[in-house]
């Protein structure tokens, strides 16, 4: 059971009803606005923020979604770990390269701009001080000035969000195998969720 009482979306302010349409999506894809939801403004700006990054992006959605399941790893974020996203999926994601996150560095099916941005990925949920001069300079020989800054702002969003979503526990409709939070999962190897 989740540690924070999720709100049903008939308890939603107007906004986050119009901003989200809970009647077309099931309650994980509801996802953490049945928390968020409690604070309507708040809920807004960050639907906002997290929308601006998604809708606007210009790094290519498998690559992001490499980067978030990673950062999910080291956060333990099982419903973050569930989830595959269908922009990813349409953009080349698969179960194989979700595999190669497991050893990143060594996997042949990543780019090297993938392996970069893992890597800064990986370095900031588990020691985001490492990120020195020389993971600036392999970042900077694949991605732009913007692109860097759009990287940075993504995973600071994922390894905070996440996080907290980790210490909320909330896991009643993930498969069986992300369900137990007294083991370290991984997000490979398990039967994944799709979401739209």
């Amino acid at each position: 059971m989740s540690r924070v009482e999720k709100l049903p979306p008939e308890k939603w302010d107007p906004r986050i009803v119009a901003a989200v349409k809970p009647e077309e999506a099931t309650d994980l894809e509801q996802g953490l606005t049945r928390f968020f939801a409690h604070c309507p403004e708040q809920a807004l700006g960050l639907m906002g923020f997290g929308g601006a990054l998604k809708m606007n992006r210009s790094l290519p959605d498998r690559l992001v979604e490499l980067v978030r399941l990673r950062i999910a790893f080291f956060n333990q974020c099982r419903s973050c770990m569930a989830i595959r996203y269908s922009d990813a999926l349409a953009d080349g994601l698969n179960e194989e390269l979700v595999c190669s996150l497991k050893k990143p560095a060594e996997a042949e099916n990543l780019t090297d701009a993938e392996k970069i941005a893992i890597r800064y990925g990986e370095l900031f949920a588990t020691d985001h001080l490492a990120i020195d001069d020389a993971i600036y300079d392999d970042v900077r020989t694949h991605f732009s000035e913007a692109q860097i800054v759009e990287l940075g702002m993504t995973v600071a969003f994922f390894v905070g969000f996440g996080r907290l979503a980790a210490t909320w526990k909330m896991v009643e409709e993930l498969p069986a195998a992300f369900q137990d939070t007294d083991k370290t999962i991984a997000p490979w190897g398990e039967d994944a969720i799709h979401v739209r």
